[in-house]
């Protein structure tokens, strides 16, 4: 349900920069442990992506135990969904450094800790701190390099591994609920959040199969092979540093790998120059040695993490890909709303024993897994234009969130959240709907800011959500007016013909000028 950057094929680079020796095609391309990399994004999607998609379970738990408002209570599970999808260009600098299964295993860790540390939590900020921040960053870090890694590991197939590994999000929705449910039924939410939190441990186990496709090729060096590297992770990530206008230039690339290399090369000198002086002197050489190698790390890590996000900032001048920011904004917050507050919407209309046996969310998240296949094969047919099923699809969302308060039975619910579910099977279009609007150069850093988008909406949409129902006792008025504004976001789409036709004269007049 997440927009997620396995939908789109990452650039590894230009070719000409690659090392003239010759390439032995790598078994595991398409094939062999590919598939083991598709079953742990598949695992990832389902603890992570499936278990946000749950949280509305949990929110009905800490609005009774805190008794706090509901905008101010929701905001612990909207700081965990945006922040997981927020930090992804800041999780990149990790990854460029580390590579993908360290950053995973860290992030890992984290998760569960936020998980086990909230189950001890005395009012809702504490929660803000360790479910919203700690494991929303311990999402963000295994989510990341499981997007990563499927693009690095397929070629031919990359269509196919991505639709399964995303799959793993409407499944991962459908069993959270039902094991959520349960554990808070059978245990308490303490308890519950206690035992999903080992659960989550498994995250460690998926980054540790995100194997690097060379382990030979960990140490970073200027010619080497992208496609078999280590540091290829941290460039399928940041997106092709290269075609981005911030791109660092290669001389002070090669001044400081110069500056680099001369550190290192005085420290093994005096290393080897002290072995005569004693262990102190030793031990303190090796120190120096190993803060000298860090810093080349950091220093390269960084170097690539800046030019490839920072660098893509002059796709802002792009008027037709601002307007698709704007959507964004609007448009993912309208989707997200159901998630956390329709189970406490049921409760309202005394519907609890029928949702109790079939979810409303379980039933968004099933038929949102047909609505991402049946969306992807209507749009690659050759007489159908993606754009046009991707604005069938926005308008038959933003009806059905509009229309949703207007349901008061089980069944009519049911219905409407069916088609919240199919419509938002449109997440798939979105890579190829962008690469429309900016182009196959600037595709992967265009989509990383749409992420980012994404992010921003899921963490402002659920609590403004909660916010109105304080203050009208209603949550009919929270579909309204974010319905209204998922509106906006779509006139802006709908005028997206328009300042492309403009744009090409704009540019034209100032070429003539020139």
């Amino acid at each position: 349900m997440y927009a997620s950057r396995e939908d789109i094929g990452y650039d590894y680079g230009d070719d000409s920069k690659v090392g003239s020796k010759p390439i032995k095609p790598n078994p595991n391309i398409d094939g062999g442990w590919a598939w083991m990399i598709v079953l742990s994004s598949f695992l990832v999607h389902i603890l992570i992506m499936g278990s946000q998609m749950a949280l509305g379970i949990l929110n009905m738990e800490w609005l009774e135990e805190f008794n706090q408002s509901r905008g101010l209570t929701a905001w612990v599970s909207s700081l965990s969904m945006g922040i997981t999808l927020i930090v992804g260009p800041f999780i990149g600098l990790f990854i460029s450094m580390c590579g993908c299964r360290k950053t995973a295993i860290i992030g890992g860790i984290l998760n569960a800790l936020g998980w086990i540390l909230s189950a001890y939590a005395s009012d809702v900020h504490y929660l803000f701190l360790t479910f919203g921040v700690t494991a929303g960053v311990g999402s963000g870090m295994v989510y990341l390099p499981a997007v990563v890694m499927v693009g690095q590991y397929f070629q031919k197939r990359r269509a196919l591994a991505q639709g399964l590994s995303t799959t793993g999000t409407g499944f991962g929705a459908f069993l959270m609920t039902a094991l959520l449910k349960y554990l808070c039924i059978e245990f308490g939410w303490r308890n519950a959040m206690f035992i999903q939190g080992a659960i989550s441990l498994n995250l460690c186990v998926c980054g540790a199969l995100m194997r690097p496709l060379s382990p030979k090729d960990a140490v970073s060096e200027k010619y080497v092979v992208r496609s078999n590297s280590e540091d290829n992770q941290a460039k399928a990530l940041s997106h092709s540093a290269e075609t981005t206008n911030g791109v660092l230039s290669e001389e002070p690339e090669k001044k400081e790998e110069a500056t680099n290399e001369e550190v290192l090369g005085s420290a093994q000198h005096i290393e080897s120059g002290g072995k005569s002086r004693g262990g102190r002197s030793m031990y303190g050489l090796r120190i120096l040695k190993t803060v000298s190698q860090l810093t080349v790390t950091v220093r390269k890590g960084f170097a690539i993490w800046y030019s490839s996000y920072f660098g893509a900032a002059s796709l802002f001048t792009n008027r037709v890909f601002v307007a698709f920011i704007i959507w964004a904004l609007f448009a993912y917050s309208s989707f997200v709303i159901p998630f956390i507050h329709l189970p406490e919407i049921v409760k309202q209309y005394n519907l609890s024993s029928q949702n109790n046996l079939f979810p409303l969310t379980s039933i968004i998240a099933i038929v949102h897994i047909f609505g991402k296949v049946i969306l992807g094969i209507i749009s690659d047919l050759p007489c159908v234009s993606t754009w046009n099923v991707f604005l069938m699809a926005n308008f038959t969302l933003v009806t059905c969130i509009l229309t949703l308060p207007l349901m008061q039975t089980y069944v009519s619910l049911a219905v409407v959240c069916a088609l919240i579910g199919f419509s938002s099977g449109y997440f798939s279009l979105m890579p190829v709907v962008t690469e429309d609007l900016v182009g196959t150069k600037h595709l992967a850093n265009a989509y990383g800011i749409i992420i980012c988008a994404n992010g921003i909406s899921a963490l402002f949409g659920p609590p403004f959500a909660g916010w109105i129902y304080d203050i009208t006792q209603k949550y009919d008025y929270s579909f309204y007016i974010s319905g209204s504004l998922y509106m906006v976001g779509i006139v802006f789409l709908l005028i997206q013909p328009c300042i492309q036709k403009k744009q090409p004269r704009e540019k034209s007049t100032e070429e003539a000028q020139v």
